[in-house]
């Protein structure tokens, strides 16, 4: 017996996610297609069409999930990522736009300096950052850190699945510790919400609060993070820091104190908050 049409079905579901998402709409569809195994466009070129009875219960247990508040990437299990689809679990965050500017920032600086082509992610995750990196890089070497081996094993995945495990080398570590070699290119996307804020977002509920709370000051990793890389980087290099945004002046005076004769700057991000930490050397 069938089930619904995909017109009520996406009706539902975007109903029932009015007041979890900004994009109820979006949502249904990404949802639905998913589940059906189909791109958004052909859902809206068969509207009238009806759910299998299996594409119903597989719907059903799908929108059940996602009822519950679970963040729709962890509901797929993918995400988009610069263009690339992502595994992701609750064991690594859910990589979002705002770190696309990290990338596109090493991007630019390595195809200006051709012959800088090592590179160091620290805090890696799902592996977005540096398999964008190498993607899009054909002769980049990345290694690429997380302390959990959960998330090393979501980030192995997608290097393997991207056809970067030739030149990705993941390494389970703090930080960078244990790390000897040198490098051209140093980024990290680390904790920096400071804790006393983090049980106020939407984030804290479903995300792996290892990658979220950077400490008191939320520079608690950032620190480190910067004083390890300068021994770690070679001379002219480039140091990129996914910050927060309230954390502008204390991040850039963090980095200044480490390379008081770098070239060092804050970006913003596309809703035009503070967010990337630019670090030069001369």
């Amino acid at each position: 017996m069938n089930g619904e049409t995909i017109q009520s079905a996406l009706r539902q579901a975007a109903a029932d996610s009015a007041n979890q998402s900004k994009t109820p709409e979006l949502d249904a569809q990404v949802l639905l297609a998913n589940v059906l195994g189909r791109e958004k466009s052909w859902l809206l070129a068969h509207l009238d069409e009806k759910l299998s009875s299996k594409e119903q219960e597989k719907w059903e247990a799908a929108l059940g999930t996602f009822r519950k508040g679970v963040p729709l990437p962890y509901v797929l299990g993918e995400w988009e990522f610069y263009g690339l689809q992502l595994k992701v679990t609750p064991a690594v965050l859910i990589p979002r736009p705002e770190t696309e500017l990290l990338v596109e920032t090493g991007l630019t600086w390595l195809k200006t300096n051709p012959s800088r082509r090592r590179g160091l992610d620290v805090g890696t995750g799902s592996g977005c950052i540096s398999i964008a990196l190498a993607s899009n890089v054909r002769d980049l070497e990345m290694v690429a850190t997380d302390i959990s081996a959960e998330a090393l094993d979501v980030a192995k995945f997608n290097v393997q699945k991207h056809g970067q495990t030739s030149r990705i080398r993941l390494v389970q570590t703090d930080l960078s510790d244990g790390i000897q070699e040198s490098f051209d290119l140093i980024c990290g996307n680390l904790p920096y919400i400071p804790n006393e804020r983090l049980p106020k977002l939407e984030v804290f509920k479903w995300e792996p609060q290892v990658a979220l709370g950077g400490g008191p000051d939320g520079l608690q990793f950032i620190k480190p993070f910067l004083q390890q890389a300068s021994a770690k980087l070679i001379p002219q290099g480039l140091v990129l820091a996914e910050i927060d945004a309230e954390l502008e002046h204390q991040a850039k005076e963090l980095a200044k104190s480490i390379w008081p004769e770098a070239r060092i700057e804050i970006r913003k991000d596309l809703a035009g908050l503070p967010r990337l930490l630019v670090v030069e050397t001369i």
